[in-house]
């Protein structure tokens, strides 16, 4: 089987931890051995003299094809209008795609089209599929339906595409009745979960972890007192003000803030006007490789997000031994079972320091926090994308190829009509 793989969030040279869930999920099914996987990652770059200047000028230097995150990907240029053009980058994607995969269709034919995330990619791909003829599968992860299903241009497209597909999948059963209000079909979403690194995300001694974090003059963590880890982009969606919030009401605790974005100014300024402070740790970026002991180092990880579908990091965490504390969002009930996993809280800073100060007060051990994941895994994730490749491809082939007994039907059918 021959899959092209369309994604805007994915690993590249410049960035090789963007979107890097999504690069684990494809390395695992490259690794299976039983799809010729083609991955196509579309660059957005906007007009001069904004692509002079950064996140965006360390994109140029990107290669047209590079291996450098461990399998082949093909990284063409579409321009974007940062801020402004979001709804029309489907058109703008297709148009820099096409050209390329026509190429490589002529070379050696694809028997489906899928798309990563539902906008702008699933329209996108939607285009690419019509063009070469072919079944088009389209996942959606949370933010894609949460925020672009809003907004009723691109509604409309990923509607459009959702009629097209020949398969849906979302990343939780909350996703999906999302999906389905939003007037998709339900018969074709199968529910997708996440997958996990378990030789990255697993537990190691709360006490260790935190006193080689806080060894790290790059992170330069605190060594005493409980810790609380927010992981995620520094952006209004995710929440952190609500936790900087928290730490007046939690006043032993202290808070990292895993991540970098356009919110780092304002979660500054709050921090200082609340005296909070020198309890408030921004860490930037962390890379992939050292989160999992940043994760391990805390006693909480609380991310109060405005939507997910099922959020990566929330089963990493869980992995780590760490237990979360989580809006009712997404598939927050689908991992949060029980109090040893976590609490499931209002999105508000009295709420989250009630969850805080709860499990602070009667921690459950690590080994009991990670069981509530002991069923996450990228084989397990891949192995269920490509039963899902596999069974689409099977519903169009018995389409499109009925069989003797169902061809006479139809024969007969016309007859009767006629």
């Amino acid at each position: 089987m021959h899959v092209l793989s369309i994604a805007t969030l994915f690993p590249n040279p410049a960035r090789p931890s963007f979107g890097v869930f999504v690069g684990n999920q494809m390395r695992a099914v490259v690794a299976r051995g039983e799809v010729d996987l083609t991955m196509v990652s579309p660059i957005g770059i906007p007009p001069w003299p904004l692509s002079t200047r950064e996140p965006y000028a360390r994109l140029k230097d990107i290669p047209d094809v590079s291996d450098a995150v461990g399998l082949k990907v093909h990284y063409p240029r579409f321009t974007t209008f940062p801020k402004v053009g979001g709804d029309t980058n489907p058109g703008r994607i297709a148009k820099a795609v096409l050209p390329l995969v026509r190429k490589l269709h002529r070379e050696k034919p694809f028997d489906l089209v899928d798309a990563q995330f539902f906008f702008p990619d699933g329209p996108a791909a939607a285009i690419v599929a019509r063009e070469l003829g072919i079944p088009l599968t389209i996942k959606s992860r949370g933010a894609d339906i949460h925020f672009w299903g809003q907004r009723p241009h691109a509604l409309k497209q990923m509607l459009e595409a959702a009629n097209q597909s020949a398969g849906l999948l979302a990343v939780s059963e909350a996703l999906r009745a999302d999906m389905i209000a939003l007037g998709m079909p339900t018969d074709r979403i199968e529910i997708h979960y996440t997958g996990l690194d378990r030789e990255k995300f697993h537990p190691i001694e709360r006490g260790a972890a935190r006193a080689l974090v806080s060894a790290m003059p790059n992170l330069g963590i605190w060594s005493e007192g409980p810790l609380l880890v927010t992981p995620g982009a520094l952006i209004p969606r995710k929440g952190q003000a609500m936790v900087i919030e928290a730490l007046c009401r939690l006043p032993e605790a202290r808070l990292a803030l895993a991540g970098a974005g356009e919110d780092e100014a304002r979660l500054r300024a709050l921090a200082r006007r609340l005296g909070v402070e020198e309890r408030v740790h921004f860490l930037g970026l962390v890379d992939h490789e050292l989160l999992p002991h940043v994760l391990c180092a805390a006693d909480v990880l609380v991310l109060p997000s405005a939507s997910e579908g099922l959020a990566n990091v929330w089963v990493e965490g869980l992995a780590c031994g760490t237990p979360i504390v989580i809006p009712d969002i997404g598939g927050a009930r689908e991992i949060v079972s029980d109090a040893g996993a976590g609490r499931i809280v209002e999105r508000t800073p009295d709420a989250i320091a009630a969850a805080v100060a709860d499990i602070l007060a009667d921690p459950p051990t690590q080994a009991q926090v990670a069981e509530h994941v002991s069923r996450f895994s990228w084989g397990v994730n891949a192995e269920n994308i490509v039963r899902f490749w596999k069974s689409v491809m099977g519903e169009q082939t018995a389409r499109d190829f009925p069989t003797d007994d169902e061809a006479d039907g139809s024969a007969n059918d016309e007859a009767e009509l006629a």
